[in-house]
């Protein structure tokens, strides 16, 4: 079974959200080359990125991989307890995905040593 800090030479994209990803890999017409992300041209074009998953109790923290053709968790853990209120004080009570708050990526980048 994976453990996160095994991913820590992915190439992370801490900026991406989810909605940002959704435009970039699934929209038609993605075509801003001066946005800060340029048009996917090919399956080869992949992203890494987290996600919170709170459509379940716990919420999942997820590392997602995707390309034009699809999107793979890499990895999945529940949500720190330690990190709840931070989550919860955001988000509150919502159920969806969304991109980690800072307190979470803080975690994040502190567990695979990219501080």
């Amino acid at each position: 079974m994976s453990q996160l800090k095994d991913f820590a030479l992915y190439d992370i994209d801490w900026n991406l959200t989810p909605e940002h990803a959704v435009t970039m890999y699934l929209e038609w017409g993605n075509n801003d080359w001066h946005s800060e992300y340029p048009p996917v041209r090919s399956k080869d074009d992949v992203a890494h990125y987290f996600v919170v998953d709170s459509w379940q109790s716990p919420p999942m923290v997820r590392l997602v991989r995707r390309n034009s053709e699809r999107a793979d968790d890499l990895i999945s853990l529940p949500l720190p307890k330690n990190l709840m209120d931070d989550f919860r004080k955001e988000h509150g009570e919502w159920r969806g995905i969304s991109a980690p708050t800072p307190a979470v990526r803080s975690w994040l980048k502190h567990e695979l040593e990219q501080e």
